[in-house]
């Protein structure tokens, strides 16, 4: 088979020639200042549903220029003016049919540390300021809310208060063209954005506090876990999210992450925790005996743990498939030429996605297959690069894995499009 231009546009795509999205007929924006106007560009434009995400400077007292917010801060440190800055922002344009803003702003919250006040890791000034600007009442009341409610598990956490500036949008100006898509422009351009590792709470109750310690389980024992990498969930006896955990998740566990339950909240002797424990579940990656990553609660919401989960499992360039709907370039990707016999499985939870008997040789450069697992996919309507296609998800993580056509071979006629980086492949144990 002859690949076609367009397959080196996107992976799996039809034979037309890319073009922009069409805008959607209703949109609504909101300008969000998270630190580095570049990594929170990237981080909002990844949210299924958002048409646009433009860097720029807002509610300041100045000009609308980098050179000039650069010089006022030092002007603000030096105490020579009490004019105030403009916050490094971005204006997160949406279709409102597709995402909602809660979901925009859950992303906001967890995608930095509202607690620092003026600085952003090492970025220090009262132009990185955390920041909510709106233009609404409803727009508002809704970042207020969605505040309190973070506020909370911040709390519960061991952080301070949330110091985001949260006002209506007074002056905003677009930033300059070469602050624009920065670090698509600049894969390895630098930003300091990082979240505290705290969830956003989903709907509803979905923890339970953590019992008193003075009835504690045994700890578990460190030599009987994976020192390399290991999944703990502490759990309370009358914790009835532990059980919904388990009945869903731990029950069905086919992932390469060694996974152990207690009761105690202590971490295995030898191990450390970065802090106490507030409430059951919790479940905590350790890695060489240290706390990597904790996510605490539990109420059904299967996909976005496996999405914590798999941003500790895959590497920057696998993250960009799954989660940010990504493509490896045509024969470039694992699994291009794997034919023994075996399973394709999702690398995060395990789960079997294909059989080697269902691939076959399509000439497009990625691996190709003709048909799934029995309710291992789930299948979406993609209309990114102005057509139309149908993207093919792990139904277990909800990663993005590829796309789905109509022109592969009998008995189903249908290609699977698979990006092979996302695979993980597991041979047939001998006979």
């Amino acid at each position: 088979m002859t690949l076609s231009t367009s397959f080196l546009i996107g992976a799996c795509a039809d034979a037309k020639t890319p073009a922009k999205a069409a805008k959607p007929a209703v949109t609504d924006s909101i300008v969000l200042g998270m630190g580095c106007f570049w990594g929170a560009e990237k981080r909002m434009a990844a949210i299924p549903g958002v048409f646009d995400v433009e860097s720029g400077y807002a509610n300041g007292e100045i000009a609308g220029t980098y050179d000039a917010v650069l010089a006022h801060e030092k002007m603000l440190r030096a105490g020579k003016t009490a004019q105030r800055n403009h916050a490094e922002v971005i204006k997160v344009t949406f279709d409102p049919a597709r995402v909602d803003l809660e979901k925009i702003l859950v992303q906001f919250w967890e995608s930095h540390n509202p607690t620092q006040g003026d600085r952003q890791g090492n970025d220090v000034g009262t132009n990185y300021r955390s920041a909510v600007y709106t233009h609404s009442d409803a727009q508002q009341a809704l970042a207020l809310q969605t505040r309190d409610v973070y506020q909370g598990v911040l709390k519960a956490a061991g952080y301070g208060k949330i110091t985001t500036d949260i006002a209506p949008l007074k002056k905003y100006f677009s930033a300059e063209e070469y602050h624009q898509d920065y670090l698509v422009k600049n894969p390895n351009g630098y930003c300091g954005l990082g979240g505290t590792g705290v969830k956003y709470p989903v709907a509803g109750a979905a923890t339970t506090p953590m019992p008193s310690t003075a009835a504690k389980a045994p700890r578990l024992e460190a030599k009987a876990l994976n020192f390399e990498r290991q999944l703990i969930v502490f759990e309370a006896e009358d914790c009835a999210y532990c059980r919904k955990f388990k009945a869903e998740v731990l029950d069905h566990w086919t992932s390469p992450v060694a996974v152990a339950r207690t009761l105690n909240p202590e971490a295995p002797a030898g191990w450390t925790l970065e802090k106490a424990l507030f409430a059951t579940p919790t479940m905590v990656l350790f890695e060489k005996g240290k706390e990597v990553s904790r996510y605490t609660g539990y109420s059904g919401e299967t996909t976005r743990f496996w999405q914590w989960l798999g941003f500790h499992l895959l590497t920057p360039a696998q993250q960009k498939i799954a989660f940010e709907q990504g493509t490896e370039r045509p024969g470039t990707g694992s699994n291009l030429d794997e034919k023994r016999p075996g399973t394709f499985v999702d690398p995060i939870t395990g789960v079997a996605l294909f059989r080697s008997d269902t691939k076959f040789e399509s000439g497009t450069g990625w691996p190709s297959f003709f048909n799934p697992q029995p309710g291992s996919i789930t299948l979406h309507e993609d209309v990114s690069l102005g057509m139309k296609r149908v993207e093919v998800r792990s139904a277990s993580s909800g990663i993005h894995l590829g796309h789905v056509f109509d022109d592969g071979p009998p008995p189903t006629h249908k290609r699977y499009c698979i990006n092979g980086n996302v695979l993980k492949f597991v041979p047939d144990k001998a006979k």
